[in-house]
C-alpha cells in the first residue's frame, strides 16, 4: 500500500506517527518547509527522526511575511509534481496552507482522489467568500479523518458528506508515555523538590506566549490567589504585557514563566502538578490535554478547545466560557479546594479517558480504513 501524505512542516507529533504509520506502509510525506524556516518555535520543539517513511522537503517561495503569532505564508509549487505520481491514497494533512490549495484544486481538475485530515475545526457562519472557498476545498475528497464528533460537524458545515468520515484519536502520546494511575501527594513532593518549587499546590500550563492562548485571562482569574498556589506557564520568555500585568495584579510572587522546556524536564512539571490550565481563545484540538491527562492531571479549559470538548467532563475537570475571567476564577477555586482524594479521582479517570489517544492507535486506525476500502476495489 502507498500512501502520501502531505503537512506544512514536521512537527514532533506528526513525525512520531508517522513513524508508527509507515512500519504497515509504503509512505511518502511532503513538507511544505523546512524546520529552520520555523521562526516562530524554538528549533528544539522539531525532531528529525524520519525513520519509517521517506521524508521529502518541498522548494518554497515565501509570498507573505508574518502577522502577530502566525507564521509566513510560503507555496511550493512542486507539490504538484509528487501527487501525480503512483499512490493508493494521497491525504492532505493542512488543507488550508497555500500549497494544499494548489494541490486540492490541481486534483478536483484531474479528478485524482484525495482525503483530508482534520485535527479539529470550528465552524463559522458559513457567509462571505472565504467560507465559499473553504466549502470548495473540502466538499469533495474522497473521505475525511476526524479526531471529534465537533470536527465532525466543521467538516459536515463545509459540504463532507458524513458516511465518509472516519474517527482517529489525535495524539502526541506513545503507549508508554501514560501513567498507569496519578502519582501520590509524596511523589509530587519529590519532583517539587526538585525542581525548587516552594508552593504547596501547583498549577501549569503549556504552550507559546501568544494572544490566542489567553494566558493574560488566566492571570486575570488569579488576582485573589493564595499565596501556597505556585502557577507556572511553560512556553518561553514572558511578553512585557504579562509582566506588567502580574504586577498590577500583586501576583509576582505566585506566578512563575518558564521558558521552552525539552520533553524530559517539562515532564517534571506535569509530574509535580496538582492542576492544568488551558485558557486558549481558541485551539481546533490542544495536544497539551492529552499530555496532561496522561500524567494524571484534572483539566480546566474553554469551550473553544477542540480536546477539551472531546475528553474533559465533569469527571475529570471543567470546561468554562472562552474569555470569560469570572468563570475561570470560580472555577480554579472550587478545584483549589478539593481534598487529595477528589483530586486523584478526578486525574485516575483521565488516565482512563486518554488510553486509546496513542501514536500506535492513531496508525492502526488509518490502516484500518484503508485496508478496508483496498479489500472492497478487489471485489
Amino acid at each position: 500500500m502507498k500512501i502520501l501524505f502531505t503537512t506544512n512542516y514536521p512537527s514532533p507529533y506528526r513525525v512520531c506517527f508517522f513513524n508508527e504509520l509507515g512500519k504497515f506502509c509504503d509512505l511518502t510525506v511532503l513538507f511544505e518547509e523546512s524546520p529552520d524556516k520555523q521562526t516562530h518555535r524554538s528549533s528544539k520543539w522539531f525532531i528529525n527522526d524520519f525513520k519509517y517513511f521517506k521524508a521529502v522537503f518541498l522548494k518554497s517561495y515565501k509570498i507573505q511575511k508574518s502577522k502577530a503569532d502566525m507564521p509566513h505564508k510560503i507555496i511550493a509549487p512542486s507539490i504538484i509534481k509528487e501527487i501525480r505520481k503512483d499512490y493508493d491514497f494521497r491525504i492532505i494533512g493542512v488543507y488550508s496552507t497555500y500549497s494544499a490549495i494548489l494541490a486540492i484544486t490541481y486534483m478536483k481538475l484531474k479528478k485524482i482522489p484525495y482525503w483530508i485530515e482534520a485535527d479539529g475545526g470550528f465552524p463559522k457562519n458559513g457567509h462571505g467568500l472565504r467560507e465559499k472557498f473553504k466549502t470548495f476545498l473540502l466538499k469533495s475528497a474522497e473521505g475525511y479523518f476526524s479526531p471529534s464528533l465537533i470536527t465532525d460537524s466543521f467538516l459536515i458545515h463545509y459540504g463532507a458528506d458524513s458516511s465518509k468520515i472516519h474517527r482517529y484519536p489525535f495524539t502526541s502520546l506513545y503507549k508508554k508515555d501514560i501513567l498507569k494511575q496519578p502519582l501520590k501527594i509524596e511523589e509530587k513532593a519529590e519532583y517539587k523538590k526538585r525542581l525548587n518549587i516552594k508552593e504547596n499546590k501547583v498549577i501549569i500550563s503549556v504552550g507559546q506566549f501568544i494572544p490566542r492562548k489567553g494566558f493574560d485571562i488566566l492571570l486575570k482569574a488569579l488576582k485573589d490567589i493564595s499565596d501556597d498556589v505556585g502557577i507556572y506557564l511553560i512556553g518561553g520568555k514572558a511578553p512585557d504585557e504579562y509582566i506588567k500585568l502580574i504586577k498590577e495584579l500583586r501576583i509576582e510572587k505566585n506566578v512563575h514563566f518558564i521558558e521552552f522546556a525539552e520533553k524530559q524536564k517539562l515532564a517534571k512539571y506535569y509530574m509535580c502538578a496538582d492542576l492544568f490550565v488551558f485558557p486558549t481563545r481558541e485551539d481546533i484540538w490542544g495536544l497539551v490535554i492529552n499530555e496532561a491527562m496522561a500524567y494524571g492531571l484534572p483539566i480546566i479549559t474553554t469551550d473553544r478547545c477542540g480536546a477539551g470538548l472531546a475528553l474533559v467532563s465533569s469527571e475529570n475537570g471543567e470546561i468554562v466560557p472562552s474569555e470569560n475571567v469570572s468563570a475561570l476564577e470560580k472555577s480554579l477555586k472550587k478545584f483549589l479546594l478539593l481534598g487529595k482524594e477528589d483530586l486523584y479521582k478526578k486525574g485516575n479517570y483521565s488516565i482512563k479517558a486518554i488510553q486509546s489517544y496513542t501514536f500506535e492507535n492513531m496508525a492502526k486506525q488509518h490502516i484500518l480504513v484503508f485496508e478496508s476500502l483496498l479489500k472492497k476495489k478487489t471485489f
